[in-house]
């Protein structure tokens, strides 16, 4: 194989996608080089996750014979991303921080940090893919639907793009695992991450509460009665069910209860029972913004709208001008504060802030 002499800096998580996809790039012949990123500084006395992904990079690095960077990007995450996290919180509403990470952190504080130690390219484990046409770069879904991650893409601009690979898109995770397993990858078997991006998995009520104090409130059924007490509207997201310690109510049927509304004003949380209770569909939505990848659009355009990860894309009509969408069918849940994002033959066009639903 003739080396190619183009560098790529890799992402390096210490999970199994980045992994392999410094592995593809390196079998592709690229000059790879690992960076790992810090993002978050971790209190005293709790279990720094950051030390064993760093542990396990270093790990994977050694073994595929690549030189691993480490970089703390701890105070442009809280200043550029956790910050918009805890404000979000305290309007009531549920943000979605890996968005925000992947726009700021991600493809902007880690490509300039690889533009200039010598990268042509930058690379990560993201399950998505590119396409360029007439000179542009559009972002397009990945291959294995289940895992694509397009979702949390949406904000980043082809700028961005013009830089970046993604060596996992034409692969599924059961595929990934099975080219972890045949090399040996020392974290062959790591779980995937969860929780919020580079904080981790944690108890959220207790994890906020370090940050915003919580106030006790009323939780009112559809017909205005009081049936509970929360320890704080903010905890709560449309279309929640767990944690409301709603026991049975009189002359009320034993069905499970899940919030419909939540009017912050007045610490309120409203409820309804039953999952396909109609208080929780909307038609449609209305956006704060609206952030186009490669091309703009204005008027009306029929297209899908995927209002969180792993949602189906549902067709709909985004009024540009309006800032309206209007489903093709009713969604559950829609949750202002988390993000709708528009495809077009699978190409992801971009995306905004839900502000509130439409019925």
């Amino acid at each position: 194989m003739t080396k190619n002499k183009e560098t790529v800096v890799v992402g390096i998580s210490g999970g199994v996608d980045s992994s392999v996809a410094a592995y593809l790039l390196k079998q592709q012949g690229y000059e790879v080089v690992g960076l790992f990123m810090q993002n978050w500084q971790s209190e005293p006395g709790e279990v720094c996750t950051s030390e064993i992904d760093f542990e396990d990079a270093s790990q994977v690095c050694d073994l595929l014979d690549i030189k691993l960077h480490r970089a703390n990007f701890s105070d442009d995450y809280w200043d550029r991303v956790f910050n918009d996290f805890l404000d979000e919180h305290k309007k009531g509403r549920t943000p979605n921080p890996d968005i925000l990470c992947n726009r700021e952190i991600k493809f902007k504080s880690f490509l300039d940090y690889a533009k200039k130690i010598g990268a042509d390219f930058m690379a990560t484990g993201h399950y998505a893919d590119l396409v360029f046409k007439k000179e542009k770069s559009y972002l397009r879904r990945s291959i294995d639907l289940n895992k694509d991650q397009t979702y949390f893409l949406h904000e980043v601009s082809s700028n961005e793009f013009k830089y970046c690979l993604f060596p996992l898109a034409n692969l599924t995770k059961p595929e990934v695992r099975e080219i972890a397993k045949s090399i040996h990858l020392p974290n062959r078997n790591k779980k995937d991450s969860v929780g919020i991006c580079f904080v981790g998995e944690r108890n959220m009520k207790d994890f906020l509460n370090r940050f915003i104090d919580f106030e006790p409130g009323p939780i009112i059924d559809d017909s205005n009665n009081i049936i509970g007490e929360h320890h704080g509207s903010l905890l709560y997201t449309i279309g929640q069910r767990q944690g409301l310690r709603i026991g049975g109510v009189k002359d009320m049927p034993d069905l499970p209860w899940y919030v419909f509304k939540k009017d912050q004003e007045n610490n309120s949380l409203y409820v309804c029972q039953g999952e396909d209770n109609p208080l929780l569909f909307s038609k449609g939505l209305a956006l704060e913004k609206l952030h186009w990848i490669t091309d703009e659009f204005s008027g009306q355009l029929e297209c899908e709208v995927q209002v969180r990860h792993r949602h189906k894309a549902v067709k709909c009509i985004l009024d540009v001008s309006e800032l309206e969408v209007r489903f093709d069918e009713e969604i559950r849940a829609i949750t202002p504060g988390q993000s709708a994002v528009f495809y077009l033959d699978n190409i992801c066009l971009g995306g905004g802030i839900i502000a509130d639903q439409i019925n």
